[in-house]
């Protein structure tokens, strides 16, 4: 019975401090994401200034996953390049373990404090900035109590017999709890929570010093593997700064696993020196991936694009398909598992033609190409087919054995082809008309206009690829950023025509010709990405997390 308090109290503090940990995170993606995400953009000029963007993002997201995920994004969509990618992720990696060592120090008499102080800006907040920062603060008090938690719940582990000889046994075997560390990190998911545990567990005298080591790098391999599976439905492109992120991480602690087991290394003279020497370490360790990593970004750019070779898609200046015939097949139909898993796969291969023809409309903008605007409108036909296909055949999968959630699941697939099909006829119909009337008749827009269309046409590429990833994971977070995403786009939409309607009134002549297609070019982009977000309305609802109505339960008099 004790044994299982013990249990509950360390996972309830485990729990605790993942959940704080998040929290932070999410109040400042809230108040400051627009910024963050502006400012990664702008750290596209340079490998040492993406590397310092990266620290400076991961120590306010407190998490180096965020900013891979972030990163990967705007990779695959070609708004900053791989080896950038790569500099921005080991800056990460670095300004993440430094949240670490930051929150490991004790400050616990100013829990109150910031108990007091960030609950009184989140509820009396008037602002939904204020409010955020009050999470913020709230967070990392929470923080500090799960920590205090933490090590009082693993006191009573010194004095357990078993644990002793397993822990002087992973201190002589530097590969099993390099192992631990990783599978630690990957069940946590958050590297801060899994460094700040193994530094909590070191100062109580339940992790040796030597084993923690191992667990310390194992869970810097744990960061990176978590990074790569998030990633793993983007494109090759986005793939690869996740991956050579990876190797970089196991070249330098297999260097590091080596040195340790052929060398003696210092030991601390107490718990608490050993406690501060992990963090030590693991900052250390971060800062030697940057310095030495860094530099071979470009080489390790081309080492990943060898081993995630662009995959066989559309060609933007051709016609027709470069990859293989259609995914669905008839002969699985008696088997709705399978045919849902086909339909879904086609579903996705419709989605990758509407990325070929959505990417090259702005450069069109810009100059005619006949080509590449005929092969859209082929496309778009292309489109109706894939369509009508993917409509008859989820049709056609019997119901008979099919649970409640894979019925949704097919409706949701046929409510996906019906939206990406009218996305291709707002790209062929819309704004491929809208870019050929500007260019015959020789406009150009304000460079101030022209920017918010290009802004807003990539954050629209960015959530073209989350709603993408949300169909096939089905995942609630990534439904709820769509949902996000798709009311940032609103502001962004009149926030453009009112800037739009200032440089009218101020009578700028770029402005007054292109009036009309600057406003119909964003109103069209806003379309498309309503269609696009529409496949998270399904998972939202399911949850429970959708309101039914936007309308206030109060009637007018």
């Amino acid at each position: 019975m004790e044994i299982l308090l013990l249990l509950i109290n360390v996972a309830g503090a485990v729990a605790l401090l993942l959940w704080s940990v998040r929290m932070v995170r999410t109040g400042f993606e809230r108040a400051k994401g627009d910024e963050l995400r502006a400012a990664v953009k702008r750290s596209a000029t340079g490998r040492v200034k993406a590397a310092f963007m990266g620290t400076s993002v991961a120590l306010l997201l407190q998490s180096s996953t965020a900013v891979a995920v972030l990163a990967s994004g705007f990779a695959a969509t070609e708004i900053i390049s791989v080896s950038q990618g790569i500099a921005l992720l080991l800056g990460a990696d670095l300004g993440s373990a430094i949240v670490a060592q930051i929150l490991s120090f004790n400050v616990q008499g100013f829990i109150p404090v910031l108990l007091i102080v960030g609950a009184l800006l989140f509820f009396k907040g008037r602002t939904g900035y204020t409010r955020q920062i009050g999470r913020i603060i709230l967070g990392i008090g929470m923080i500090l109590i799960s920590l205090q938690q933490l090590g009082n719940a693993t006191t009573p582990l010194k004095d357990s017999a078993f644990l002793v000889d397993m822990m002087h046994y992973l201190n002589t075997d530097l590969i099993t709890s390099f192992i631990i560390g990783v599978l630690i990190t990957w069940l946590l998911h958050s590297s801060v929570a899994s460094i700040l545990l193994i530094a909590t567990l070191v100062a109580q005298s339940v992790i040796p010093f030597s084993a923690a080591i191992g667990f310390v790098l194992g869970a810097n391999i744990g960061s990176g593997v978590i990074a790569y599976t998030l990633t793993r439905e983007q494109p090759a492109k986005g793939r690869r700064i996740p991956l050579a992120n990876l190797i970089f991480r196991m070249s330098v602690a297999l260097v590091v696993m080596l040195f340790i087991t052929f060398n003696s290394i210092v030991q601390p003279t107490s718990d608490a020196q050993a406690a501060k020497w992990i963090l030590f370490f693991h900052v250390g360790f971060n800062a030697v991936l940057l310095i030495v990593c860094l530099p071979l970004a470009g080489v390790m750019e081309k080492l990943t694009q060898w081993l995630l070779p662009n995959e066989q898609r559309l060609n933007p200046t051709g016609s027709g398909l470069d990859e293989p015939k259609s995914a669905l097949d008839t002969s699985i139909l008696h088997s709705p598992q399978l045919a849902l898993a086909s339909a879904s796969r086609e579903c996705l291969r419709m989605a990758d033609v509407i990325n070929v023809m959505l990417t090259p409309v702005m450069r069109l903008y810009e100059k005619s190409d006949k080509d590449v605007a005929q092969n859209i409108l082929d496309l778009e036909q292309q489109i109706n087919k894939m369509h009508s296909d993917i409509k008859l055949y989820v049709a056609d999968i019997a119901e008979d054995d099919l649970s409640k959630q894979d019925k949704n699941r097919k409706i949701a697939l046929i409510n996906f082809a019906v939206n990406l099909e009218s996305a291709g006829d707002v790209i062929a119909k819309n704004l491929l008309p809208l870019a050929e009337s500007k260019n015959r008749e020789c406009l150009t827009f304000s460079e101030q206009g022209w920017e918010e269309l290009v802004e807003l046409h990539k954050q629209i590429i960015t959530n073209m690829h989350l709603s993408f990833n949300t169909l096939i994971s089905n995942n609630q977070s990534f439904a709820r950023r769509l949902i996000e995403e798709k009311d940032r786009i609103r502001h962004l939409e009149q926030q453009s025509n009112e800037q739009h309607y200032q440089r009218l009134q101020s009578g700028t002549p770029d402005s007054i010709e292109t009036s009309n297609i600057h406003l119909e070019t964003i109103r069209a982009l806003r379309q498309i990405n309503s269609l696009f977000a529409a496949v998270a309305y399904p998972i939202l609802n399911a949850s429970g997390d959708l309101l039914a109505s936007r309308l206030t339960n109060s009637r007018s008099q």
